[in-house]
């Protein structure tokens, strides 16, 4: 480890099987950082166009030399493992990393063995629960005293829940088990659920976001809550859904014949889930929060991407304050594993926007003028959907303005036609808006705006008397997903929202990520372009210039 290093983690575990879609490893990634600054990052998923991708270990020795990190090698190399094992291993064999094995959870980068281009060179491991929470650090910066950090995903290197406190200088872990694994399994792993939404199992990344729109539809029942504890949540179903199908009718006398998403049974089922979830949690990390006599909660994992248990969270005033990253999911393990070396490195992190996938992006510049704003405002003002790829990529799921399609928000005729037409995703889904912070106070009648807003990473309940104005983002349970922009972070969309703001009254509009339904978040603009047209756009923004496609 040397301070005077930049940082190269890679997060490339090969899959325990070999399939065109992911099973237990997802979302390959690679960060570079150099004194507390990301210098670059790629989300495999964006350049390769494959949906979660997991073949970084075929893919890595051309992307880098593509970026010229095999001219110069000098810098600390990190790995991230997973639960299928800690060897990192390329198809051309020049680049190979062993990190040791231990029985719990360490709180410091390990040393392992490494060959990089045919020569030994010194590497470490950080472990999977770790680099998740690491991933908290570029967007907010060296963790607070008194800190609570929790990692709660579908399974890490040891664990799916792990719990570490940073209190007087000291990073210390505190648990690692798997005791939650049937909390998070309900998103990723129920045959019940999958029936239910009607999920493939080269869908399964995208189950949790989908059961998390059905879940607003339906109520928590204490009753189905025993009912489904009794039947072990009907895990075993996979076949053969008849034994749900007589349970129902012999416990509650509901013919129940086909598994679908109107069904309001079904939907109760998959909202007595999410309340289960959201009560578990909440106990656990009250139960953490009084054993340590933590202030503030660092939190990470791809259940962190649960926005009603966020929003609870944050309500509840549990902590000082919560921190969760853009990047909660898989995709954010390689930044989180460099971020927290350069962390131990200098003891501090710069802080960052979201917008940092930049690999093969470095020369990109957005920009605009008050022409160009009006130009885009008109377009929307006609109802028209218009795509924007400006500057670098978000990282994390979630599309935040810089790979965005946006329309107004105020017609849930339009919103439909983005989500349903256009991206081709499910009627019970929730498109979110993007707003001005003061619009969202507005629209809420809340005096302040958490910050996990930026991220799009809580819901907030709308005045009933305002609904109508946007009513294309207002979900059924009388909740959006409000993303608010400041000038620092997105000058274009600031500019935009301003402007349509002060010029037409428009306080809001759609904000959906630019991608149809089973690919990524596009990357390039020639990407951009292709999949705009593709899904029968009105037009793109390409780093600031409004380009209309013909009618």
């Amino acid at each position: 480890m040397n301070a005077s290093k930049p940082t190269l983690a890679i997060y490339g575990i090969q899959d325990r099987i070999n399939s065109n879609t992911p099973f237990y490893v997802h979302d390959h990634a690679l960060t570079l950082m150099d004194k507390g600054q990301v210098i670059k990052h790629l989300t495999l998923e964006r350049l390769s166009r494959k949906k979660h991708d997991n073949t970084l270990h075929e893919q890595i020795y051309d992307l880098l030399k593509e970026e010229g990190l095999l001219k110069k090698t000098d810098y600390d190399l990190v790995f991230v493992d997973n639960v299928v094992g800690r060897t990192f291993l390329s198809s051309c064999g020049r680049f190979r990393f062993e990190a040791p094995l231990h029985s719990a959870l360490s709180t410091s980068p390990e040393k392992g063995r490494c060959w990089w281009l045919d020569r030994e060179k010194e590497a470490y491991a950080i472990n999977h629960e770790l680099a998740h929470i690491g991933a908290c650090l570029p967007f907010y910066g060296a963790f607070k005293n008194k800190s609570l950090l929790v990692h709660f995903d579908g399974g890490g290197s040891l664990s799916n829940f792990s719990a570490f406190s940073y209190t007087n200088n000291e990073l210390k872990a505190i648990e690692h088990h798997w005791d939650f694994k049937y909390l998070s399994s309900l998103f990723n792993a129920n045959a019940l659920v999958f029936g239910i939404i009607g999920a493939k199992f080269k869908e399964q990344n995208s189950v949790p976001g989908k059961m998390m729109g059905l879940a607003a539809f339906g109520t928590y029942r204490h009753d189905i809550e025993q009912w489904l504890v009794s039947n072990n949540y009907f895990t075993d179903i996979w076949g053969s859904k008849k034994r749900f199908f007589d349970a129902a009718k012999t416990d509650f006398g509901i013919d129940v014949h086909h598994l679908n998403q109107d069904n309001a049974f079904l939907q109760d089922i998959v909202a007595t889930m999410q309340g289960v979830f959201q009560r578990e949690l909440m106990t656990k990390l009250q139960q953490l929060k009084e054993q340590e006599n933590s202030d503030y909660l660092y939190y990470s994992g791809g259940s962190a991407l649960n926005i009603v248990a966020n929003t609870q969270l944050v309500n509840s005033g549990l902590f000082k304050d919560v921190f969760i990253p853009p990047c909660t999911e898989d995709s954010g393990l390689s930044l989180g594993a460099a971020a927290l070396f350069e962390w131990y490195k200098h003891k501090q992190i710069q802080a960052h926007s979201p917008y940092l996938n930049n690999w093969q992006l470095n020369a990109v510049s957005c920009s605009f003028n008050e022409k160009d704003i009006e130009g885009c405002a008109q377009a929307l003002i006609e109802n028209k959907v218009i795509a924007i790829c400006n500057n670098t990529g978000e990282i994390g799921p979630r599309a935040l303005g810089n790979r965005s399609i946006v329309a107004l928000a105020n017609s849930k005729k339009l919103a439909d036609k983005v989500s349903m037409t256009h991206k081709k995703r499910e009627w019970y889904r929730p498109v979110a808006p993007i707003m001005l912070s003061k619009n969202a106070r507005y629209f809420t009648n809340q005096a302040s705006i958490h910050h996990l807003a930026k991220y799009m990473l809580l819901d907030f309940s709308i005045d009933k008397d305002k609904q109508k104005e946007i009513e294309g983002v207002v979900h059924i349970d009388g909740t959006s997903r409000i993303q608010t922009v400041e000038q620092r972070d997105n000058p274009y969309i600031f500019a935009l929202l301003t402007h349509l703001d002060e010029k037409y009254g428009i306080k809001a509009l759609i904000n959906t990520s630019f991608n149809v339904r089973g690919e990524p978040i596009v990357h390039d603009e020639e990407g951009a372009v292709k999949s705009a047209k593709n899904m029968n756009l009105d037009g793109v923004v390409l780093n600031g210039k409004l380009e209309l496609f013909p009618a």
